[in-house]
This record gives structure tokens, sequence and C-alpha cells, in this order.
């Protein structure tokens, strides 16, 4: 029997994105994808398939914090890349480059957006 995965509504990126980097099965990649998707559809107006897009690009950004293994076995399972520095197979970013583009990215976006950004960690939940 198929074990249902459930995702909290009101679970963090790292309480939803943490099982998936020490997932090593396909069958259970594939089955906490399709969780993950559901989970997203629901907590928001996405369609299915922007869901997935969604979910594909999450998990490979979330990957690229983990070391190479971790992420080259996450894009893998995921079929997934880091949206913003590509497939691991490729290499990776200096931390020069990691840096330029990440000023570039937050250069692009209004100042309004990170004035409203609301901030939660772990020590929130106290």
């Amino acid at each position: 029997m198929r074990e249902i995965i459930h995702i909290p509504n009101e679970a963090t990126i790292g309480e939803k994105y943490d099982t998936a980097m020490k997932i090593t099965d396909p069958e259970e990649a594939k089955q906490y994808f399709e969780a993950c998707v559901l989970h997203n559809m629901l907590v928001s107006d996405n369609s299915r398939e922007k869901a997935i897009e969604i979910e594909k690009a999450n998990l490979g950004y979330y990957a690229g914090y983990y070391n190479d293994e971790t992420r080259a076995r996450v894009e893998k399972l995921f079929d997934s890349t880091h949206p913003f520095f590509g497939p691991i197979s490729k290499g990776k970013p200096t931390p020069q480059e990691a840096f330029d583009t990440g000023k570039k990215l937050a250069s692009n976006r209004p100042l309004k957006d990170f004035e409203t950004m609301e901030i939660k960690n772990e020590r929130d939940k106290v």
C-alpha cells in the first residue's frame, strides 16, 4: 500500500524541502514530488503545470545549499536544476559569481518588496 505523504499548509520551507534532500529512492522521490505539487496547488491558485514548474525550481534552489553530491542526486531524482546557476553537472559558481548573481537579482527588485517581506525563522515559533 502506498504511503500518503502530507505536507501541512503552514509548513516552513525547511520543513517542506529538508525531507527531499534525504531521499535516495526514485519511487520515494516521485511520491514526495507529487505531495509537493499538491501542497503548492492547495496553498495557491497555481495550475498543476505551474506548481510542477515552481516545485522543480524550489527543489533545485534548496539543493544549492547542500553539498555537490546531494545537489546532483536531488537534480536527478526530481528532474530539477538550480534556477539561477543551472545544473551541478555544468559546475558550481564561484563565491564571487554567486554574490554577483544575488546582487543583480536583488537590484532588479523594488525596495517595497523588501520592506514588506516577513522574515520568519525557528525563533519566531517560540
